[in-house]
């Protein structure tokens, strides 16, 4: 363990040119104390590391070397040879060369990880689109993009959930694709916000530059904003007892309702369960959908508000006859 953490440090240093013992205690999860041992025993190993004392200080390499382990196990070359959706790459205008790229990356690997990277490629494929093929059109990708590396401010007119489109002018910090959908984080008034690329009617890019946060990590970030998307997501469960016939049909539309608990079956055979939606008209609409198969327990007021619902539309019906 020690020894990986030896050459980590070395590497982290060759990459980032200066850090502190608490950066690289950060980065590695150990105590300062630690590091500055490691430090030591580096120094005792003739490796040129110095430290610099002051504002600004750190530590870092002699400038005039350069360590030629890559720290590369197997684990991380076959990570290499996993690539991500050929569409996603295509949106970034990264289309794949005659010659693919995990063929040069096979070239330069060596020899007693080749055959094992050569099974990953063959053996795993990513596709990241859907069976249907997205109707989101993301014309203003490379518009984006283009802001996102020159690090210029971008305005966009931007159409909201309501459908109410309004301007902005924001500073375009990363780009992130969730499954086939790009979403843009961009700064807007000192405030992180996502925005869904296929809602920008129109971008354009400005001649002014911007500053990014020197603290942001957009993997960081993206992961946060997902949590706090998810636990802020409105939540209505319901309790339902459920004919056994339907259950294959319930899995397969997991992605409309949540399972939160199921409990074995009572003696007519039907399976007690709790089920979680949005809201309560997501609610209804998907238990009607099952008619005669799914009986609501509780909330009472959902079972009258299932009724209702079911009388309307035999009434409007009975009225188109």
């Amino acid at each position: 363990m020690r020894a990986d953490r030896l050459m980590n440090i070395m590497i982290l240093l060759q990459n980032r040119g200066k850090m502190t013992a608490k950066e690289l205690a950060d980065e590695l999860e150990v105590s300062d104390r630690t590091i500055l041992r490691d430090m030591d025993a580096l120094s005792s190993a003739g490796i040129p590391i110095v430290s610099d004392r002051g504002k600004g200080g750190g530590w870092r390499l002699m400038d005039n070397f350069r360590t030629r382990l890559s720290g590369l196990n197997i684990d991380d070359i076959k990570s290499l040879f996993l690539f991500p959706s050929g569409k996603l790459l295509e949106d970034l205008g990264l289309n794949i060369q005659a010659l693919d790229t995990r063929q040069k990356l096979l070239a330069a690997i060596p020899g007693t990880f080749r055959d094992e990277a050569q099974a990953i490629w063959e053996r795993i494929h990513i596709d990241s689109s859907t069976w249907r093929q997205s109707k989101e059109k993301v014309h203003a990708l490379k518009t984006v993009q283009k802001a996102v590396w020159e690090s210029k401010k971008l305005k966009i007119y931007y159409e909201q959930a309501d459908g109410e489109q309004k301007e902005r002018l924001i500073e375009p910090l990363g780009l992130v694709a969730k499954g086939n959908r790009w979403y843009l984080v961009a700064s807007r008034n000192g405030e992180l916000r996502n925005y869904r690329v296929s809602r920008i009617q129109t971008a354009q890019v400005e001649d002014e530059t911007f500053k990014r946060p020197i603290d942001f990590n957009l993997a960081d970030y993206w992961e946060q904003s997902k949590k706090e998307f998810i636990q802020n997501l409105p939540q209505y469960d319901v309790q339902v007892e459920i004919h056994p016939a339907i259950i294959p049909r319930i899995n397969f539309t997991g992605k409309f309702v949540q399972f939160i608990q199921r409990k074995n079956p009572k003696e007519d055979k039907w399976i007690p369960a709790t089920l979680r939606f949005n809201d309560k008209q997501e609610a209804v609409e998907f238990i009607l959908g099952f008619a005669n198969k799914m009986r609501v327990i509780s909330p009472e007021d959902l079972q009258d508000k299932v009724v209702s619902t079911a009388m309307s539309v035999i009434e409007f019906y009975k009225n188109k006859s």
